[in-house]
């Protein structure tokens, strides 16, 4: 039976083009057919030097158009994501709901979601193909809009879902509730409702907590709150959070952004909901080391000093 792996990249930035030629050939050279989207080879076709035996490597691959994605899905076994956080999250946008898990290569800077380092592709690429990974699900939200009674809008984000204002607004006024209960009302800037893996994300920029990714839970960070109690406030992954914009100035608007992908204008009196998704992203990973080495990683945390126990191997 041939074996499928996909392959999503960053289609404009040549670095993921070079990249992705290395993957298909590693693939193709352990016995895996690559998979990849027909608008994302233009950077890898000014690259056909880089061919099998003096033969594009593309011919060795399916090339889909995208409105075929539904139909590969479930075909594919791993989705191999090649760049930043921005293109893992667009390739989970993607696949929430299929049963391939994503392998993130990080070729951006933090790369909180990646699981591999651009230094380190072969080897992740190999072990993609021998199967030599686990897969750990992380928590996502579904995303509701309403106004005057009826659902306007349905999403899902895996980072965050947030409420701001806009350019031309100085001041968004806003009602937060948690299970159905109001909970406090002020002016902010905006209010981030965020999972555990966002809460390194744009969460821990606005002042939020981070939030180990094992730990089940939802976050609410109002931003630039003005407001003496304005704190972030984690509950229950089974509690439904609730945003609700106050009737306000025609001149003045509010917008709806999930993982900075989609976006909806919000009318006045609108009420945003978000709940633990029914579909988790499920995530390849090749460590096993704790989040917390991957913190202080990621952020180059000062840890000198520390006197307390080695972790053992």
């Amino acid at each position: 039976m041939t074996r499928h792996i996909m392959v999503l990249l960053h289609p404009q930035r040549d670095e993921s083009a070079v990249a992705a030629v290395s993957v298909f050939k590693a693939l193709l050279d352990d016995g895996v057919t690559p998979v990849v989207l027909s608008d994302e080879i233009v950077g890898i076709r000014a690259r056909q030097a880089e061919a099998v035996d003096d033969e594009p490597i593309l011919n060795h691959c399916v090339i889909i158009d995208p409105s075929e994605l539904g139909e590969w899905k479930n075909a594919c076994e791993l989705v191999i994501v090649l760049g930043g956080d921005g293109t893992i999250l667009r390739a989970a946008e993607r696949f929430h709901g299929s049963g391939a898990p994503l392998m993130g290569i990080n070729l951006g800077h933090v790369g909180f979601l990646a699981e591999s380092e651009k230094e380190d592709l072969a080897e992740a690429v190999h072990r993609a193909s021998q199967r030599d990974y686990s897969v750990e699900e992380r928590l996502a939200l579904d995303v509701s809009v309403w106004h005057e009674g009826e659902n306007i809008f349905n999403a899902w984000a895996l980072n965050e879902a947030t409420i701001e204002k806009t350019s031309k607004s100085r001041m968004i006024d806003v009602v937060l509730g948690v299970d159905a209960r109001p909970v406090s009302s002020f002016g902010c800037d905006g209010v981030i409702l965020a999972t555990p893996t966002g809460s390194t994300a744009y969460s821990f920029s606005a002042g939020g907590p981070i939030v180990w990714p094992e730990v089940e839970a939802l976050i609410l960070v109002p931003i630039s709150a003005h407001a003496l109690f304005s704190k972030p406030l984690v509950v229950n992954p089974t509690s439904r959070l609730g945003v609700e914009i106050s009737q306000m100035n025609p001149e003045f608007s509010a917008v709806l952004w999930c993982d900075g992908r989609r976006a909806l204008e919000l009318p006045s009196g609108a009420r945003v909901e978000a709940t633990r998704s029914k579909s988790p992203i499920r995530l390849a990973r090749l460590h096993t080391g704790p989040f917390t080495d991957r913190l202080v990683a990621k952020f180059r945390l000062p840890v000198s000093g520390w006197r307390g126990p080695i972790r053992e191997a």
